[in-house]
């Protein structure tokens, strides 16, 4: 936590601009386009967590004990996750190689574990559609010069912040994006 900086809340017309500075990204080069969502997580981050917030707060009001529930289990799975991936090697090297998935199964055991409580529907509102929403605006806003500067200076290591940290502790940093691609791309040409 030392040295952490908290990442500055964009303007409206700079996180919501006009749908000019939107565009459906480009599936077919993988690399781009998590890039581009790497690049606006880390740029947006603070517009990210006040949106994920006031949805948790919304639900929160309609279910507090489900909500409560569902955000200490994803939390406790998220951390357990985590632990498990710097101390066991057989997970450490799933992590490694499937990053992807590795978040994808921590979704899908904080959904099983909530599913034995009852609170599926907290899941999916509460937690699950603020991720989709900050994944579809990720996806879509195109990166400006100086949302790129920002990434590169967070890239090099002169500061450290919130949303950064979490990447690096679900291994999604660009160049485990990168080395994905690169590994699909082989196994297509093969």
């Amino acid at each position: 936590m030392a040295g952490m900086e908290l990442a500055p809340f964009r303007p409206w017309g700079d996180f919501f601009p006009g749908f000019d500075s939107f565009s459906k990204p480009n599936v077919s080069d993988l690399s781009k386009w998590n890039n581009r969502v790497i690049s606006n997580l880390l740029y947006y981050q603070t517009n990210y967590f006040a949106a994920a917030i006031v949805v948790i707060l919304i639900v929160g009001c309609l279910n507090p004990l489900g909500m409560f529930l569902g955000g200490a289990v994803v939390a406790l799975v998220f951390m357990g996750s985590v632990w498990a991936g710097e101390n066991k090697a057989v997970i450490k090297n799933f992590k490694k190689r499937n990053p992807t998935l590795f978040v994808v199964g921590v979704l899908g055991i904080s959904y099983f574990l909530l599913s034995l409580c009852g609170g599926v529907m907290v899941f999916l509102f509460g937690i699950t559609f603020p991720m989709l929403l900050i994944l579809i605006h990720a996806s879509l806003r195109l990166r400006s010069m100086k949302n790129k500067l920002e990434n590169k200076i967070e890239g090099v290591g002169l500061k450290k912040t919130p949303m950064g940290v979490i990447l690096d502790l679900l291994d999604q940093q660009e160049d485990k994006f990168n080395k994905i691609q690169d590994f699909l791309e082989s196994k297509l040409k093969d």
